[in-house]
């Protein structure tokens, strides 16, 4: 058994690294922790690490997961806190499970994010709550998302688990929302943001929003217990 997935964070002192510098964090660690990375072969040779979902910048997480293999076996113990160690502040190690070579790829296993999002409030709070509770209602919501080459057209209820929660005060709103990730895609918690202010009359900011992924689980489950 010379594969791990663990649980860990991307806390407030790495909130604006991208994906690809959060990878490259958790790569340099392992390697100065010493442990036998395993590597693909090739011209280009890489660690074999999967990742479960990425985060989009400014996003923040409780507990984000990925999959280590080693190119030769090491205890539970001596690779938790060999790595825990060598993580720069704000990638806090929290469990570390060895599992069974064959495995169902990770990303595939993924299917429910949970976040947390606290905005400021620009104007009332009734008019917030009026704001969500159109939105809700609503058995259809389309957001345009545009990007460089295209501009798409998506249906966001699809990917929306359940209502939007909200609660709050006259200065911070404070939503939790639950998000299907699917094959075909999801919706980003930024985007629903959006939607609730250009379409739904919400008042707030949505760059002003801090962004926290407090769960990622399939079928139910934390994805550290699919294994």
């Amino acid at each position: 058994m010379n594969k791990f997935r663990i649980e860990i964070t991307k806390g407030e002192g790495i909130r604006y690294i991208s994906h690809l510098d959060y990878a490259a964090l958790i790569e340099r660690a392992i390697c100065r922790s010493g442990l036998p990375a395993a590597y693909s072969e090739g011209f280009n040779p890489h660690m074999k690490i999967a990742f479960a979902s990425a985060l989009a910048v400014g996003v923040t997480s409780d507990a984000e997961y990925m999959d280590i293999e080693l190119a030769k076996p090491v205890c539970q113990p001596e690779f938790f806190d060999r790595l825990k160690e060598n993580l720069p502040e704000g990638a806090k190690l929290l469990k570390a499970k060895q599992f069974e070579e064959k495995h169902k790829a990770l990303m595939a296993e993924v299917d429910l994010a949970g976040y947390e999002i606290k905005v400021p409030l620009h104007g009332a709070l009734v008019e917030a709550l009026k704001a969500v509770k159109k939105y809700n209602d609503e058995a259809e919501v389309f957001y345009k998302r545009v990007t460089p080459k295209k501009m798409r057209e998506i249906e966001v209820k699809q990917y929306m688990k359940s209502d939007i929660q909200l609660q709050g005060n006259d200065d911070m709103l404070i939503l939790h929302m639950q998000v299907t990730i699917t094959s075909s895609g999801s919706i980003k918690p930024g985007e629903i943001l959006e939607l609730l202010k250009d379409s739904f009359g919400m008042p707030i900011e949505p760059m002003e929003a801090l962004i926290n992924r407090q769960t990622l689980s399939g079928r139910g489950k934390p994805l550290i217990d699919l294994v």
